[in-house]
């Protein structure tokens, strides 16, 4: 446990400990801006209601879908929703004033870490991968392979990081064209298709290892993933702020090597200015109730104390730190 903490954070823990007393204790009617309906994120805002009900008993939080991460940048900014999950590179977007933001984003705090572990996976055709000796996602402009290759859809930010890290092997979109192949934009539950149908040789998208569209995609062709090197990544991680991860080589019977390559996480916000007693109260309730998100799928088994406290892109709000602080990260 730390010994020591800034002043201000420990008015922070006096309020926090105080708002956390039997006297205190009330219910809250919060809503938490995430994605579509159905996905993951959808789960997590479950998690986190469950968490928020367990420590206030007729609580509610409520999930309110939106465009994704970009949109929770905006929705949270102008006090649309209480909470909102966004991508560290969709955050680091934000307070750095890139594209699609006109300006910083100053507004943002960082409550909890989800998860770090949705890896940008490089699954190419095995037949194309033989055939033109593709080993490495370098191979690639090493080669000047006419490969066609489909990201995400235009707008999303897995989209940009594999842009990105294309651009760091030196095969950007216009290039791999100028070389006879081509970049397409599709949304994640379409890819499959695409590379199943061979209208496409290789996908790059931000998935969950041994995610069912993977299996499905297994199943039925052949398929070979592609690292990048330490170089790469770091170029992207430069850009993005994002992180290395390295796929197991028992992560799949087809790939028989431990696999670099990087990854995106999602974190839970709300605005640097809410309420201290709110933000320790919601923040006491997931540290203490931690298992509730981590029991909505079993892509959530790695959450815990720890990972929640860990995020790095936005500085945490000092209520949120303080509670932390006190479990001893």
């Amino acid at each position: 446990m730390k010994k020591t903490i800034a002043g201000s954070v420990f008015g922070t823990v006096a309020l926090v400990l105080g708002a956390l007393s039997p006297a205190t204790a009330q219910t809250y009617n919060l809503t938490l801006c995430g994605a579509s309906p159905g996905v993951l994120w959808s789960l997590l805002g479950a998690g986190v209601d469950a968490a928020v009900k367990a420590a206030y008993p007729g609580s509610t939080v409520t999930y309110q879908t939106s465009g994704g991460g970009l949109a929770n940048v905006a929705l949270l900014d102008q006090s649309k929703c209480d909470m909102a999950i966004i991508h560290d590179a969709e955050a680091k977007a934000a307070i750095q004033g890139l594209d699609p933001f006109s300006e910083p984003v100053t507004s943002m705090a960082t409550i909890a870490q989800l998860y770090t572990w949705a890896p940008m996976q490089a699954i190419v055709n095995a037949d194309y991968a033989e055939e033109h000796g593709l080993t490495t996602l370098e191979d690639i402009a090493a080669k000047q392979l006419p490969i066609d290759i489909v990201l995400n859809r235009r707008g999303n930010i897995v989209s940009a990081i594999g842009e990105s890290m294309l651009n760091a092997i030196g095969a950007s979109p216009a290039q791999i064209e100028e070389w006879g192949g081509s970049v397409t934009y599709a949304a994640s539950a379409e890819q499959g298709d695409l590379i199943r149908d061979r209208r496409v040789d290789m996908l790059l998208n931000s998935l969950f290892v041994n995610h069912s569209s993977i299996r499905e995609l297994a199943s039925s062709i052949d398929v070979k993933l592609l690292p990048i090197t330490d170089e790469t990544a770091q170029a992207v991680i430069d850009e993005w702020n994002i992180n290395r991860y390295t796929i197991p080589a028992d992560a799949y019977d087809w790939n028989p090597q431990d696999t670099l390559t990087l990854t995106v996480a999602a974190q839970l916000f709300v605005r640097a200015d809410a309420d201290p007693e709110l933000v320790g109260n919601i923040t006491r309730a997931l540290v203490d109730n931690f298992e509730e998100i981590q029991g909505v799928h079993g892509a959530m088994k790695g959450l815990d104390v720890e990972l929640m406290a860990g995020a790095g892109t936005v500085d945490y709000h000092p209520a949120a730190r303080a509670v932390y602080s006190q479990a001893g990260f």
